[in-house]
């Protein structure tokens, strides 16, 4: 199928990636997965959870759960998919590695919260990684969406921009989640349905992290 492009060559595969430990995976996350691929006229969104993210504690769901539940989050969301790639890999996840085991030939748009665009200058290789990716970042409840100067440099020198997705932040995370979950609270609206079912028949979140 000819995607457009000059002298009729197909343009390049548009695909965003969301990473995150998805401990557990969200409404928040799917809603930005989903508003991402709109904006930014996405072919597929691929979110990728981490093995063992390297900048936080310990998961209170394993490696197989998370999928599960990653899985049962995007059911009927068109144009979303897991990747396992980093559990597979295992060991410290470092989203440069990940980058660097793609295809080629594809425009790729790194999605995040302006939480993590605050400690972007803190990642493993970041100049590498805005090298080769796009960055797209949404609002986060008390998160400015200000560039750090390092990175606003880099940005400039590559004549790339820093896409800034037009969703508004909304109070949800996956510590909030976990802590009303072992508070014996209600958490409706906050998980897709089979989630939270999933949750339940597992046992998952029922002590509070240390």
């Amino acid at each position: 199928m000819n995607r457009g492009g000059a002298a009729g060559a197909p343009r390049p595969i548009r695909q965003g990636l969301l990473g995150g430990s998805f401990d557990p995976v969200h409404v928040a996350h799917i809603a930005l997965a989903r508003d991402a691929r709109r904006h930014l006229a996405l072919d597929i969104v691929t979110l990728i959870p981490a093995a063992r993210p390297w900048q936080r504690d310990a998961l209170g769901a394993d490696a197989r759960q998370r999928l599960d539940m990653l899985r049962l989050a995007i059911d009927g969301e068109a144009g979303l998919e897991v990747s396992s790639v980093e559990i597979e890999r295992g060991g410290p996840t470092y989203t440069i590695d990940t980058l660097r085991g793609l295809p080629a030939g594809r425009d790729y748009f790194w999605i995040l919260g302006a939480d993590q665009l605050e400690n972007f200058c803190t990642w493993n290789e970041w100049e590498d990684i805005v090298a080769r990716v796009h960055l797209a970042v949404a609002a986060r409840p008390g998160s400015g969406l200000a560039t750090p100067a390092a990175l606003h440099s880099r940005l400039r020198a590559l004549g790339r921009e820093l896409h800034i997705l037009p969703m508004p932040p909304v109070d949800l995370s996956a510590t909030a989640v976990r802590e009303r979950i072992a508070a014996g609270l209600d958490t409706e609206g906050m998980l897709h349905p089979g989630v939270a079912q999933y949750i339940q028949r597992h046992g998952l979140y029922r002590t509070p992290a240390a």
